[in-house]
């Protein structure tokens, strides 16, 4: 076997390899069950796809398919920027856990800040 048809080989399996897990990645973006197991996996699919472009460049021996890759992958990068900001919130909050002890008792305020100048004026 000569070094040729060794990595054609190679590439090759390496090929199968990447569809096998880009279609694991579509199951799991269609399965869930949050947004973000979703946007993760559109990215790890993007960067699969990437790759995969990148193998058949070498494989058909086309340099134009590298070109392709790289725009493909700005392309995924901005689209899963759009995702994240459309379905993950910019300021997520924990929920209030404290309550009023009373009815006398003011309302803890929110803000940190607010609560720090609270306590200088006091």
């Amino acid at each position: 076997m000569d070094f040729t048809s060794a990595y054609q080989t190679l590439y090759t399996a390496a090929l199968v390899v990447l569809l096998l897990l880009t279609g694991a990645m579509i199951v799991r973006a269609v399965i869930g069950p949050r947004y973000t197991d979703r946007i993760l996996s559109i990215n790890v699919l993007g960067t699969l796809v990437i790759c995969i472009i990148a193998l058949l460049s070498r494989i058909l021996k086309e340099s134009y398919l590298t070109d392709v890759a790289l725009i493909y992958a700005s392309i995924s990068f901005i689209a899963v920027l759009m995702l994240a900001s459309m379905f993950i919130p910019a300021e997520a909050r924990p929920p209030l856990l404290r309550r009023r002890r009373n009815a006398r008792e003011p309302a803890a305020a929110d803000d940190p800040e607010e609560k720090e100048e609270e306590h200088e004026h006091s």
